[in-house]
C-alpha cells in the first residue's frame, strides 16, 4: 500500500464514520473499484489507525463536551445521585447507549467482518449485493425518518428508553453496509429529535465505542512485529482521518440545522 492510497481511505474513513452512509462498506468498496488488492489495506493495524484517526476528531471536536461529562459523571458517582442536572444525565445516557453495540462488538464484529472480507479474497458477490441491500434499507429509514413531523426534542430532553433505542440502533453497526450514525441519527430522528441533536448524540456516543473497540485491537496487536516501513503509511491514514472526520462533523452539524437529512439518502 502507498502513502497515498492510505490517505484517501483515511479522507474516505474521515467522511463516511459521522455522515449517514457506512464508512465499512466504503471502505470495502474503495479498494475494490480501484483494484487495491493489498493485505495492508484490510490489516488490523490499518484498521486501527484509521479508527483512531476518527475518534481522535471526536475528541477533539467535542473536547469541551467531554471535559464537563466526564466532571458531572464523576461527581453524580461521588454524590450518588444524578438528578436534573442534563450534563449528569447526558454523561450516564451516553454510557447507556453503548451498552447495546459493546455487546454487538464483542459476540459478533469478527466473524461477520470475516464473512464479508477477507484480506487477499476477492468480496463475494453475495456480500456486495448484501450490503447494497442494506445500504438502500437504511436510506429508505432514514428519509422515512427524516421526513417524519415533529423533530422538536432538544438533547437535553433525551430519555432512558431513547438511549436505548438509539443504543440497539448503534449495535446493528457491525455488519458492513450499516452505518453507525446513519442507524443512530435515524433513530434519533425516529424519537423525534431535532436534527443537529440527534447528529450530536450519535457523534458523542461514538466515541466510547471507538475508543474500547480501538483498545481490543490494539491488546490483539501486542507482541506482534509490525514493518518499520508501514509507520509512515499507518500516520498517513490516521492523519487523513483525524483530519477529514473532524472537518466532517463541523460541516454536519452546521448543515443540519438549516437542512433536512434527505441529501445523505441518495
Amino acid at each position: 500500500m502507498t502513502i497515498l492510497q492510505a490517505i484517501i481511505l483515511g479522507i474516505v474513513q474521515g467522511l463516511t464514520e459521522y455522515v449517514p452512509v457506512s464508512s465499512s462498506a466504503h471502505l470495502i468498496l474503495v479498494p475494490w473499484l480501484f483494484g487495491w488488492n493489498n493485505a495492508a489495506i484490510t490489516s488490523l493495524p490499518f484498521d486501527v489507525a484509521l479508527h483512531m484517526g476518527t475518534l481522535l476528531a471526536v475528541l477533539a471536536y467535542f473536547a469541551g463536551d467531554w471535559v464537563r461529562l466526564i466532571r458531572a459523571g464523576v461527581v453524580s458517582i461521588i454524590e450518588r445521585r444524578v438528578g436534573n442536572d442534563p450534563d449528569r444525565r447526558l454523561a450516564w445516557l451516553i454510557i447507556i447507549g453503548c451498552i447495546p453495540g459493546g455487546i454487538a462488538g464483542l459476540l459478533g464484529e469478527s466473524a461477520i467482518e470475516h464473512w464479508f472480507h477477507q484480506p487477499n479474497v476477492p468480496i463475494r458477490p453475495a456480500a456486495l449485493l448484501l450490503m447494497a441491500g442494506i445500504i438502500a434499507l437504511l436510506g429508505l429509514l432514514l428519509y422515512l425518518a427524516d421526513r417524519a413531523s415533529g423533530h422538536e426534542r432538544p438533547l437535553a430532553s433525551l430519555s432512558l428508553k431513547d438511549a436505548i433505542v438509539v443504543g440497539l440502533a448503534q449495535a446493528l453497526a457491525v455488519f458492513p453496509g450499516v452505518s453507525r450514525s446513519g442507524s443512530t441519527i435515524t433513530a434519533g430522528l425516529g424519537l423525534g429529535l431535532k436534527r443537529e441533536a440527534a447528529a450530536r448524540y450519535s457523534f458523542l456516543l461514538s466515541a466510547p465505542i471507538v475508543a474500547g473497540a480501538g483498545a481490543k485491537s490494539l491488546l490483539d496487536l501486542l507482541g506482534t512485529n509490525l514493518p518499520a516501513a508501514d509507520f509512515a503509511i499507518f500516520l498517513a491514514g490516521f492523519l487523513a482521518a483525524a483530519v477529514s472526520g473532524y472537518l466532517t462533523i463541523r460541516a454536519l452539524l452546521g448543515y443540519l440545522q438549516k437542512h433536512s437529512a434527505a441529501l445523505f439518502v441518495y
